[in-house]
């Protein structure tokens, strides 16, 4: 670095895998807020049940989680790369 104008290309990748993650928060909640709100607004006696379960809670919160599970694993396989963390130019041994 020595005061020099350095630009890191670690940080290209940091920031797109960021933007990623930000991405999948965004879509995790817009699932989770259209069916939890979206079936979930009627009245209890209307309510449809999967196993047992609301199918408002059903859809919002168990295949909310395991389609995030999926898409997380998918993105971190396609799209994430390995990045050597210590500095490149450090010769300090």
């Amino acid at each position: 670095m020595n005061g020099k104008n350095y630009y890191d290309p670690r940080f290209k990748v940091a920031n797109r895998e960021a933007l990623i993650g930000v991405g999948l928060a965004c879509f995790n909640f817009v699932w989770w807020y259209a069916f939890a709100y979206g079936l979930g607004s009627q009245p209890i006696a209307d309510y449809d049940f999967i196993l047992g379960m609301p199918a408002w809670f059903f859809y919002s919160c168990l295949i909310g989680s395991v389609i995030m599970i999926i898409l997380v694993a998918v993105m971190v396989k396609l799209f994430f790369k390995e990045v050597a963390l210590d500095d490149e130019g450090d010769d300090a041994s």
